[in-house]
This record gives structure tokens, sequence and C-alpha cells, in this order.
């Protein structure tokens, strides 16, 4: 049997429970799933490339794998489907919560198939408790002192935190 690879790209800027919840859920349909932390993204990021990878590697590493399966944390600089065939990948997973995610996801969906029709997309829809969580809205929340116990882990709170006093001591 071969070993099917799945890709899971994102900023994950911070890296959140739904970030998490699609990781667990990507590991049923791949042996191996290859996280891929995006460094061009066309988005303005809170954290670097490289916290960002230490970050993601530091929270799949507290996933338990079933047997036979494997998780990979790797930074994305080019495009996407060149990194997915790089890595031998077939899938592409994509997380979605809500319709507004959709339209976007949609175009690239598309584009990536011209670019090559035997990498697929998958859509996985965000588990029920996790729908409303973006990492715009936990930097935002957590920004104003709010807490965000309750979509990221301790540690990824604690990293915010930091980077907020740190943005504050700067004023």
């Amino acid at each position: 049997m071969a070993n099917t690879v799945g890709v899971y790209p994102g900023t994950f800027d911070p890296f959140t429970y739904g970030h998490a919840d699609i990781t667990k859920r990507a590991l049923d349909v791949v042996d191996t799933l290859i996280v891929g932390v995006a460094e061009h993204s066309g988005k303005f990021t809170l954290f670097s490339l490289a916290e960002r990878l230490e970050m993601v590697k530091e929270e799949v590493a507290k996933i338990e794998l079933p047997a036979g399966k494997n998780l990979l944390v790797k930074p994305i600089d080019n495009l996407l489907i060149d990194f997915a065939n790089q890595a031998g990948a077939k899938i592409i997973f994509r997380g979605l919560r809500a319709i507004s995610d959709f339209e976007l996801e949609f175009k690239l969906c598309i584009m990536n198939r011209r670019l090559d029709k035997e990498i697929e997309t998958i859509f996985l829809m965000a588990g029920e408790k996790y729908q409303f969580i973006s990492s715009n809205f936990v930097k935002e929340i957590g920004s104003l002192g709010g807490d965000i116990s309750s979509f990221v882990s301790p540690e990824v709170a604690q990293k915010l935190t930091n980077k907020f006093e740190g943005a504050k001591l700067c004023r």
C-alpha cells in the first residue's frame, strides 16, 4: 500500500485549536501529513516565520499520532502546488469555518487545479466548537487583554501575551 501524503497549508499566526482539529482530522485521510507554514501569504503576520514554525511544531507534537501516521512541519517558501509536488503530496487540506471562507477557498482550489490536475483539494469543515475561531480574532482579543484560553493552548496564549507586552513597550 502506498504512503499517501497530504499538505495542510496556512500562516498559522497563531496556531489555534481549530487548526489542531483540522490537523487531527486530516490524519484520518492520509498516512503522512505535512503542516506547511506559509512564508509569503500576502498577509501581515504578528509572528515571524521562524516563530510560527516553532509554535506549530510545539503544538502538533501534542497530537497523539495513530499507528503508522507521520506528521511533519515545514516552511512553504514557494508556490503551494510546487511545495506539494516536492513533498509527493496528492492532497491539499483546507479548513472551512463559514460561507465567507468558501469563496476564497473555492478560487484557490480552482487555481491549484489548473496548475496541477493530479492534486486534489479536500475541504474539512471546522468542528462545531471551532467554527468561529479565526487567528485574526484571537490576535485582536489578545491584544486588548481579552481571554483567549478557549481558542489557543496556554503556550500559544503566552506567546501572544509576550508579543503584545513587547508591542506596548515600543509605543
